[in-house]
């Protein structure tokens, strides 16, 4: 499903959070990377030294994917990983989505949440302009999360999948399935989340029904999202992932956030920018406020 990564960098450390991500995705997913750097047009006439930074880190990174090949033996033989160095004027947000256009792109893994340095990137402001408009899947990196549970550390590996039951939250489905494939399945547990939001009752009731009510609603809308996820489960597990489902009331975003805080070994993958169907999430609403909420990396991606 990918090929190739763009990796987009201010030359900040900030930005740098993404190299864990970025050598082990490319490593055990045979991806090329491209880095990209995006300067305005004051600044143009440091292109040069800041090429020689960008190209230092594309080596880097390089080397480190050999690594984990050598280390995990996955894909022993494949033809050697290529880490491009690409520079451009202009807006970032702009500039990250045209390459992404324009040149086979198939996920963008870059940082958020930070800024570094007077004239370099709001990586939150760029980030949400990135997100609004790719038509490819975001890998984001929340920047300063603690180094001891960086993209390659984590013993094991989580995969926290909201569904609401839609096809537009579906489709990170097969996305899904090849980072899966990265790495030993084993080593690799599937959760699919389903939140059940709080039935609503009006006052057409009598007041001593509200509970009853309540339970009884409560109860058919978990055994009916149980039963969604259980057919999913069986397909998944059919392709050789280890999966397993959960059920939760409340409020989509403050389940998700609540789970991915007790876990901190999780990627949430997840779709955004669409709504399907009367009381289905608003998923634009929902991944915007994970996306603040945790400090676990994020890959969103937009349904077609």
């Amino acid at each position: 499903m990918y090929k190739k990564i763009l990796v987009p960098l201010d030359g900040s450390k900030l930005s740098e959070a993404v190299f864990p991500y970025a050598k082990e995705l490319a490593g055990r997913m045979d991806l090329d990377i491209v880095f990209l750097h995006v300067c305005s047009p004051e600044e143009s006439e440091l292109l040069p030294m800041h090429r020689v930074y960008i190209e230092r880190a594309a080596e880097i990174v390089k080397r480190q994917s050999q690594e984990v090949r050598k280390r995990t033996g996955i894909q022993t033989g494949v033809k050697t990983i290529e880490a491009q160095v690409e520079m451009a004027v202009g807006h970032p947000a702009e500039e990250i989505l045209n390459y992404a256009d324009n040149h086979d792109i198939d996920l963008i893994c870059m940082a958020t949440h930070g800024r570094s340095g007077i004239r370099r990137w709001a990586l939150g402001s760029v980030a949400d302009k990135v997100l609004q408009a790719s038509k490819v899947p975001v890998w984001l990196v929340r920047v300063g999360v603690p180094e001891e549970i960086a993209y390659d550390k984590w013993p094991r590996r989580t995969i926290l999948v909201p569904l609401d039951g839609s096809e537009l939250a579906e489709a990170v489905l097969p996305h899904v399935k090849a980072v899966v494939k990265q790495r030993d399945s084993g080593l690799v547990d599937v959760v699919l989340l389903r939140v059940c939001e709080q039935p609503l009752i009006t006052a057409d009731y009598p007041f001593s029904d509200w509970e009853k009510h309540v339970k009884q609603m409560a109860d058919y809308f978990q055994q009916e999202a149980q039963n969604y996820l259980s057919g999913w489960e069986k397909r998944l597990k059919g392709d050789g992932i280890k999966v397993r489902s959960e059920v939760s009331i409340g409020r989509p975003s403050d389940e998700i956030i609540k789970y991915a805080s007790i876990s901190p070994f999780t990627l949430i993958v997840m779709a955004t920018h669409g709504r399907s169907g009367l009381g289905r999430w608003a998923f634009g609403n929902v991944a915007d406020r994970v996306l603040h909420g945790v400090s676990n990396p994020i890959l969103l991606v937009r349904p077609k």
